[in-house]
């Protein structure tokens, strides 16, 4: 299969080249598309506080952002958007494994428990039939402060009694996120476009469908997959590794918030905090014990929408 130049690899831009995978004529879903091999960017999934999240970094929001508004003007029914492996990765918190995302327009796709079914079934999608443009420049005439303005006013005066219409939930192992009309994709897509984690805590994040989902990014994505994995990796090579999810993430804890700060520890100081940690993995853990969300304690709690121009009021 042909490879991506560098360049067109770590683009997020207008005009983002995607593969076309059609499907047998008799299902709901007709065209999968897909990103291409090679692209850089990285994606995770997990469910906390009763919401479904999207996780990345800031390149991850902005390609998320491109792909929304491309399928705000979908209307050939039955073409949705797929991102799958090898663009996830584990959580960042738990190294736990993430679902493929779907992106439906739920104002010309029926996507149930069915087609969820069926095209998990067909994963991995390979042997694309054809490459397609994923045009979205409209979304960068509409970033623009007058015009990002006027379009939320615009959109609140139309959408004021559901202004979180949508859906995001899991089908069959994957997880779906379905605005329900071209309006709604756009104004997920400008939300997604408009995080940024230059800020004081290093993570940005924008509610979809209410609180059912959300899309959270982080400064440092990467390294925080690096150290859950390592984590969980410590706690699994222990021949007495819990089984139960929540004890398993449990005893993931102490290794995942010591083995960042020790890398570059000189030799001596490295090696007395892996003692440490063999030391207390090794004592009793309290049943009451909780997991403390490390890489969460400092994000902000603002508003349902966040500030009054970066999100609708």
């Amino acid at each position: 299969m042909k490879q991506q130049r560098p360049d067109t690899a770590r683009s997020v831009a207008d005009g983002l080249k995607l593969h076309r995978h059609p499907m047998r004529a008799h299902d709901r879903v007709r065209t999968v598309i897909t990103l291409r091999p090679g692209t850089r960017v990285r994606f995770s999934t997990n469910r906390f506080h009763d919401t479904w999240h999207v996780l990345s970094d800031d390149r991850g929001a902005r390609l998320l952002a491109r792909l929304l508004w491309g399928l705000s003007y979908q209307a050939r029914q039955g073409t949705v958007v797929l991102i799958d492996r090898p663009f996830l990765q584990p959580t960042p918190f738990d190294a736990d494994p993430a679902d493929p995302i779907v992106l439906v327009p739920g104002w010309c796709t029926t996507f149930d428990e069915q087609s969820a079914r069926t095209l998990k079934s067909r994963l991995p999608l390979a042997n694309p039939e054809g490459t397609v443009r994923w045009r979205s420049f409209g979304l960068d005439r509409t970033l623009e402060p007058p015009a990002l303005d006027l379009w939320w006013d615009t959109w609140w005066d139309r959408h004021r009694h559901r202004p979180d219409s949508g859906d995001v939930t899991r089908r069959a192992g994957l997880l779906v996120l379905t605005p329900d009309t071209p309006d709604q994709a756009r104004a997920w897509a400008l939300q997604a476009a408009r995080l940024d984690t230059a800020n004081a805590y290093g993570t940005d994040h924008a509610y979809l469908a209410g609180y059912d989902g959300e899309i959270q990014i982080f400064r440092r994505f990467g390294p925080m997959v690096n150290v859950a994995v390592q984590a969980r990796a410590q706690v699994l090579s222990d021949a007495e590794a819990p089984t139960d999810p929540d004890e398993l993430r449990r005893a993931e804890d102490v290794p995942h918030q010591l083995i960042s700060p020790i890398r570059s520890d000189p030799p001596d100081r490295r090696a007395a905090a892996l003692r440490t940690i063999e030391r207390i993995r090794s004592a009793p853990t309290s049943a009451h014990c909780r997991r403390p969300r490390v890489a969460r304690a400092g994000r902000r709690c603002p508003a349902r929408y966040g500030s009054a121009r970066r999100h609708p009021p």
